[in-house]
């Protein structure tokens, strides 16, 4: 699919969900006379559905217990449908179904045709392909350890999936340090002249050249798949046995060489964390959701150590509920997983969790459950699981965000959708934040050329706007910071000569820079839809700068509002554009909410002091610098509050009894 053809996907998207929240249907409720005696020809059987679009693509599969009734459901009234669906109705131009058994292999199957079509629709691994795998080829005289894509059944043992290959390169390099298998591809005789490097450096008991038996070869590997396993205890409890053994034989090199080995493993295993008093085998998994991506975290506890985790992300998650995205992950991550435990922790209910037990049951061959831990270990490891996808979704944008020609792109991008003068070097995003109107402030975020420019950040309390006007509070901020480059410059000169310095905060909570130091910037982004942009560009064509292009972002749909125009920009949902405009807009919102909260701290101190008679300025600042804080002075002693400089008895025992 190209780039223009993603844009007008996401385009008709988005506008189903924005007809769908205005309440008024959109396009045609008319069937076509193919798919009329497509639906009159459904059977009442469960089944797996695959809708196309015009173009043939498959755009959406699920999973029906009768297919009658559910394919039927996406061609009645579009009154009554969720955004998502009623943008895929609309392009649904054919469809094809079929038959299983049951729920359970409708399962199995809706899962697999989403990891081969990857369906726009549907809620799937992000760049999916055959994740990759270590492979030990046990079935080899001289097995080796080594990366594969390919699941294959030929008696060897796989161990993953692994979401990226540098997680699984990392564990493969860990093995090779910690066991001396071979790594080379040679036909093994015995008969090699000499062994390579590896036999030097300890990273191979050299079966080439026979310096090792097969049975102590075979030892080797042993280790490794009860490594990889989780099972470090047993590895530890050989290799002790081994050591015991050659001191007794007087082998004291090769006791040095394994005492070695055993240190190092210890040393690994004391890195992994600690996670339960009870020794069991679990998959923790948890998960971080942030517009139409889904970061989910798994954690490998074996035995009493976490021995491994990942990281998987998810695409096409908007407007779908939690336990409907856990759900599709889990089939379509355990549909190539090579070892299932006893017990999958979840953090919330997933959708067919009885059944999706039933299939991981038969494919482990033992009982396994699905289960959302309430309390105890397992679910603070779930939380820490939940921490973890949320560090590793904001980590992603700000890995992203490094990336120099990802960030080029975004920006060129962002000229030809918003039909801009010039690369857009300097953005500037502007944010409110208030509590029911209570101490409002304002933040403006820097980014130039697409990463930000935190020395240049701006923070604002606002003055002259009383309760919660977001509209009012935009213009004003606005104009404290266009003043001296627009029309009205002359007086906001004479105002700075009358000492109104516009361009600080009342508290100097603001950057002491004015604002004529400031550059202008190629592209102004207000977090809001149109009435906040309609304020903006009022404000911005008062004093004269109107030529600068400003844009709203609405969060709801992420859509672009441009002035003057009916219709918003949607950006393509993938695109590396949509991406630099929500980790601004996020910026923006952060830094806003952070001041919010330091003013509205601030102010909770004012407000239980100021009222007391007798303190000041001055006796304020004594009782803070010496407790630190109300809730410390309040609980202080009188005797400690009367030590205090400025104070007497009086006065002490008054501001107790005031607090």
């Amino acid at each position: 699919m190209n780039a223009d053809e993603l844009r007008r996907n996401e385009r008709n998207r988005v506008e189903g969900m924005r007809e769908h929240a205005r309440g008024a249907p959109r396009g045609s409720s008319t069937i076509s006379e193919k798919i009329r005696k497509q639906l009159a020809a459904l059977p009442a059987k469960p089944g797996v559905y695959l809708m196309r679009n015009a173009e043939g693509e498959v755009i959406y599969v699920g999973k029906a217990a009768k297919l009658k009734d559910r394919v039927r459901s996406y061609f009645g009234s579009p009154h009554m449908m969720e955004p998502k669906t009623r943008a895929l109705r609309d392009q649904i131009d054919d469809f094809e179904y079929i038959v299983v058994g049951n729920a359970g292999e409708a399962l199995i199957l809706e899962a697999t045709l989403i990891k081969r079509h990857q369906p726009f629709f549907n809620i799937r691994l992000k760049d999916d392909k055959r994740y990759p795998y270590l492979k030990v080829d046990i079935q080899n005289p001289w097995p080796r350890v080594y990366i594969t894509r390919r699941i294959e059944k030929d008696g060897a043992r796989y161990f993953g999936p692994y979401a990226s290959a540098g997680s699984v390169r990392a564990t493969l390099d860990l093995t090779k340090k910690l066991f001396p298998w071979r790594s080379c591809t040679k036909e093994i005789t015995g008969r090699d002249a000499r062994p390579c490097l590896d036999y030097y450096i300890k990273r191979c008991i050299a079966p080439c050249t026979s310096y090792c038996t097969k049975e102590e070869y075979d030892e080797v590997i042993e280790q490794v798949l009860l490594f990889l396993e989780g099972k470090a205890d047993d590895v530890l409890r050989r290799l002790r046995k081994q050591m015991t053994g050659a001191a007794e034989r007087m082998e004291y090199e090769r006791a040095a060489q394994v005492r070695d080995q055993i240190k190092a493993i210890e040393r690994t295993v004391e890195r992994q964390m600690v996670s339960t008093t009870r020794k069991e085998d679990v998959d923790i998994f948890a998960m971080a959701r942030d517009s139409d991506q889904a970061c989910v975290q798994v954690f490998f506890v074996r035995g009493t150590q976490m021995i491994g985790r990942d990281t998987f992300m998810l695409e096409g998650v908007r407007d779908e509920p939690d336990s409907a995205v856990l759900t599709n992950f889990l089939l379509q991550y355990y549909e190539g997983a090579q070892y299932i435990p006893k017990l999958v922790a979840i953090p919330a209910e997933a959708d067919e969790r009885d059944t999706m037990e039933e299939l991981l049951t038969e494919k482990r061959g033992s009982s396994v459950e699905v289960r959302v831990p309430e309390r105890g270990e397992k679910r603070r490891l779930v939380e820490l699981a939940a921490e973890n996808a949320k560090e590793a979704l904001a980590q992603m944008r700000v890995k992203w965000m490094a990336d120099a020609n990802k960030t080029e792109q975004a920006l060129e991008q962002l000229r030809e959708e918003l039909s801009l003068p010039e690369i857009p070097r300097r953005i500037e995003c502007y944010d409110n934040s208030n509590i029911q109107g209570t101490s409002p402030v304002s933040s403006m975020v820097v980014f130039i050329d697409g990463k930000p420019a935190t020395n240049q950040y701006r923070k604002f309390k606002v003055r002259t706007v009383e309760g919660a006007d977001d509209f009012a509070t935009m213009q004003e901020v606005l104009r404290r910071r266009f003043a001296r480059h627009g029309r009205g410059a002359a007086g906001a000169a004479a105002k700075e000569e009358r000492g109104g310095a516009e361009a600080r905060s009342s508290d100097g909570a603001e950057a002491r820079d004015t604002a004529d130091a400031w550059d202008l910037p190629d592209l102004v982004i207000i977090d809001g839809g149109k009435g906040q942009l309609g304020a903006a560009v009022q404000v911005m064509r008062e004093l004269g700068v109107y030529q600068i292009p400003a844009v709203g972002l609405a969060k709801r749909f992420e859509e672009l509002f441009v002035p003057d125009e009916d219709e918003p920009v949607v950006l393509p949902r993938n695109s590396e554009a949509l991406y630099l405009v929500q980790r601004i807009r996020d910026e923006a919102h952060r830094f806003a909410i952070t001041y919010h909260r330091q003013v509205r701290a601030k102010s909770s101190i004012q407000s239980a002091l100021d009222t007391i008679p007798g303190i000041g300025p001055k006796r304020k600042k004594a009782l803070l610098k010496k407790f630190g804080s109300v809730k410390q002075i309040r609980e202080a002693e009188v005797e400690d509050i009367a030590a205090t400089v400025g104070f007497t008895r009086a006065l002490a025992e008054k501001v107790k009894a005031e607090l």
